[in-house]
């Protein structure tokens, strides 16, 4: 039978091993160089098309219970001008919704789910890839390192009939294809990061984007109201998502930043005093922060391969983006199903992974550059540019059909426009395949 070796455990990874288990593959064993899979980070959207998929692994009921179905996007002006109002999900006419969700959430839904379904063992944590060597039938022999140094995985090394490196933007596996690769480039922005806990009323109900071109706020809640200590009405509580993005160079003292970093909230707060957009306050939003990460804002540089032999790549480790249009875990979801679906329907495996890459990278190249020019989020820039002052009607600085434009546009680059998502997963497998 053949075996598959996934480097990573996050969204990409976990994703991989259930879809994988579900095109009928049972040797599948996922490695993770962190100690246990843990619930961490802030939060993010799953567009309709990765909705799709999860709902096709079964899990979307699990998710409902810890989401928030988002059904509008706003953008604004940084003087409060609203830009464009945008219906989401099931009200744009998806048959799947757009899920607002902590990214710790998601990952414990995918964690329990490839536990109960491929066993306790398929998990390997706290190994690290420390290197491969491919053959010449391109099959991997991955040299393995303990966390620790000791314990299973220490010194080992694994020869899967499949490596699958879903590692992230830093991946072990994609530097030892691309040893002269080196580092994310930076652009110069920092991105702030942080969950804050806001009376449910001022909230607001809506997922925004606000700013000019040099800072930006991104705030949505994603999770339904709830008491706190049995109370009600105006005293129920959501937690709120927000992410906030500007130039390292105005920051005092600040530098490229580092990975996941806690920093202070006062560090950056004051650069958005007076924000407020149709009653949700970013000020009044990060003082109810417990903590605050800050991140660089970098990317990968497309590549001209994924795959190597029976090796290929897969979310962040294949295409790293900026996080613009909420498109990083929602393409490494429909990565790992595109995956499963070649690996079923092509009996070679190294054809199958070609064919997977030629269906997937050259897609992700163009959101890659897309989103290197903001992608949908272009508009709070362009309103910038012809009236950095306000306006009193969006209408008279941008067209309406230019708006509509812009986003359709950007949803046809991730395909994810409703008739495309709306046609149904191209990644179910057929029973005769599975196996």
């Amino acid at each position: 039978m053949t075996h598959i070796m996934i480097a990573g455990g996050g969204i990409a990874g976990l994703t991989a091993a259930l879809s994988l288990h579900a095109a009928g593959f049972d040797r599948i064993t996922v490695v993770e160089a962190a100690r246990e899979i843990q619930p961490l980070g802030a939060g993010l959207n799953i567009m309709p098309n990765a909705v799709r998929e999860l709902d096709s692994l079964g899990l979307l009921s699990r998710l409902d219970e810890c989401a928030v179905r988002t059904g509008e996007l706003r953008y604004y002006h940084r003087g409060g001008g609203l830009i464009s109002r945008e219906p989401r999900g099931l009200a744009a006419g998806y048959l799947w919704p757009q899920l607002s969700i902590h990214r710790g959430d998601l990952q414990r839904v995918l964690a329990d789910a490839v536990r109960d379904r491929l066993g306790s063992d398929a998990v390997v944590a706290g190994v690290r890839v420390g290197g491969l060597e491919t053959s010449a039938d391109g099959r991997a022999r991955v040299l393995l390192a303990h966390r620790d140094g000791r314990g299973r995985g220490g010194g080992a090394s694994m020869e899967p009939d499949v490596l699958i490196g879903a590692d992230g933007i830093r991946s072990a596996v994609r530097a030892a294809l691309n040893p002269d690769e080196g580092e994310p480039p930076w652009n110069g922005m920092l991105v702030f990061r942080g969950v804050s806990r806001v009376p449910a009323h001022r909230a607001g109900t809506f997922m925004f984007i606000a700013g000019d071109d040099r800072q930006k706020a991104v705030v949505y809640p994603m999770t339904h109201p709830i008491g706190i200590g049995g109370s009600a009405g105006r005293d129920r509580h959501v937690l709120v998502n927000w992410a906030l993005a500007m130039p390292a160079t105005d920051i005092v003292g600040a530098g490229r930043g580092d990975w996941n970093r806690p920093v202070p909230v006062a560090k950056f707060a004051h650069h958005y005093e007076g924000w407020e957009f149709d009653g949700v306050s970013v000020p009044e939003v990060l003082a109810a922060a417990d903590r605050a990460f800050e991140y660089p804002m970098v990317d990968r540089e497309p590549l001209a391969r994924w795959t190597h032999g029976r090796t290929t790549l897969i979310g962040d480790a294949a295409h790293a983006m900026y996080p613009i249009g909420s498109n990083g875990a929602t393409q490494s979801i429909v990565d790992a199903r595109a995956l499963a679906h070649a690996l079923a329907t092509h009996p070679d495996r190294a054809e199958a992974l070609t064919a997977y890459e030629t269906e997937r990278r050259p897609a992700m190249t163009e959101l890659q550059l897309a989103n290197r020019q903001q992608g949908p989020e272009a508009v709070i820039t362009l309103a910038h540019a012809r009236a950095p002052g306000g306006f009193t009607d969006i209408a008279d600085v941008i067209p309406p059909s230019e708006l509509a434009e812009i986003a359709s546009r950007y949803a046809a680059t991730g395909a994810f426009d409703p008739k495309t998502v709306n046609a149904g997963s191209p990644y179910e497998v057929p029973e005769p395949a599975r196996g």
